[in-house]
């Protein structure tokens, strides 16, 4: 009776474990209740608005993943940060079997288009490759999207936080790519981040409505690249009005002296809403700035914290 008991007892613990991980796990050696990440969004009830977790083994899951507009509050989270990886190597250009071409927007490897999103402890990667032009590894268009420690990955056009008047907040998490690979017209705070440049290019491309006060804010971010890289700027205005702030971030020297570019339009620099405040590390020259860039006050400094940024939203609590 005692070894029925035991192997019971242990059942039963195991099943409370995958069940505090997740409502759902995905595993690729069938050992989850699923075998791809889409299958278990895919289980989620449309319409839903009550968190679903769905946990994901280690191991690449080579497909396009779709969060669509009715399924809302899903929740991925790895089990590894650098082993758990969602990639596609979907680009512009590229011709699909329908007859369809794939342009930036529809280019991603994951779509989100439901609202209060989360991830963690997982990668996002496209990797169509240098050559390939536009290719986003994660494209948000629903609102509040919160990610942490996660890693998105890839080369030109990587995160594209698509969706207008909508936020997000990204914490502890890597975005590396090599053009504009943080774009779009959203608000979006990024808090504890390493940004992280592939290439002698731009890292932001903001598209922010002249209506919205805030678009791109970095706080207390690292910017690294590799080490053939030089000549980055912190950001171009994709639209007028492109609003991006770094507020106590570390710049390696590859960040250019004159911080900004104004995508080859002087027009811009009337509208372009970009500042810093307190940058450290030897791509930080105030001095140097653009003459039409912003060195922030403290006081205007703490008015672009997460918590004014993104108001009543707490992510993560």
């Amino acid at each position: 009776m005692k070894p029925i008991l035991t192997v019971f007892i242990l059942l039963l613990c195991t099943a409370l474990a995958a069940q505090k991980k997740g409502d759902w796990v995905v595993a690729q050696d069938g050992s989850g209740r699923f075998r791809s990440v889409q299958d278990a969004i895919d289980a989620v009830p449309e319409g839903n608005v009550v968190p679903q977790t769905i946990f994901i083994r280690r191991g690449v899951y080579a497909e396009v993943v779709t969060i669509d507009s009715t399924r809302h509050a899903v929740r991925l989270v790895g089990e590894d940060r650098d082993a758990t990886i969602i990639q596609c190597g979907r680009h512009s250009g590229e011709r699909l079997p329908n007859g369809d071409t794939i342009n930036t927007w529809t280019s991603a490897t994951v779509f989100v288009f439901g609202n209060d999103f989360r991830a963690e402890n997982l990668t996002i990667r496209n990797d169509a490759g240098f050559s390939a032009g536009q290719a986003v590894a994660l494209r948000v268009e629903g609102t509040r999207a919160a990610l942490r420690n996660c890693r998105i990955t890839g080369f030109q056009d990587v995160l594209f936080l698509s969706g207008a008047g909508t936020r997000h907040y990204f914490e502890s998490c890597t975005i590396e790519g090599t053009t504009d690979f943080i774009f779009g017209a959203a608000t979006a705070v990024f808090q504890n981040c390493t940004i992280h440049s592939k290439k002698n290019s731009h890292v932001t491309a903001a598209a922010t409505p002249a209506s919205e006060r805030y678009g791109f804010v970095f706080i207390d971010c690292t910017l690294t690249a590799d080490t053939n890289v030089h000549k980055v700027s912190l950001g171009r205005p994709w639209r007028p009005h492109a609003a991006v702030t770094y507020i106590r971030c570390t710049m390696g020297a590859h960040i250019i002296p004159e911080g900004w570019d104004n995508w080859k339009n002087p027009a811009n620099e009337a509208t372009a809403r970009f500042a810093e405040y307190r940058s450290s590390g030897p791509g930080a020259r105030p001095a140097e700035r653009a003459r039409w860039s912003r060195q922030l006050t403290e006081e205007e400094a703490a008015q672009c914290g997460a918590g004014a940024v993104l108001g009543y939203w707490k992510p993560f609590q």
